[in-house]
């Protein structure tokens, strides 16, 4: 993903949530359109192979994401180590 730097994905998802809960025209961006809201916010620039998909939780309403599996997964170098999006 580029324009990510060093920055790792939990220290990047705590940014993006905090700004979501401060900042409404941002939420309502990255609800909308996530991968310029993205761009916009915090300079990152996704694959166009990479859907983005935010939702949100309520208090009577939760996600259980379900991560690829890395059996399942292969790297076009042949190596068996999964490659995630956000690394």
């Amino acid at each position: 993903m580029k324009g990510c730097g060093p920055m790792s994905l939990e220290s990047l998802k705590v940014q993006i949530i905090q700004k979501a809960w401060t900042d409404p025209e941002f939420k309502a961006k990255l609800m909308a359109d996530p991968r310029s809201a993205l761009q916009a916010s915090f300079g990152i620039t996704l694959p166009a192979e990479i859907e983005i998909l935010p939702v949100e939780e309520t208090l009577s309403r939760y996600y259980l994401v379900i991560p690829p599996n890395p059996a399942e997964l292969e790297r076009p170098d042949g190596s068996d180590a999964p490659e995630y999006v956000w690394s």
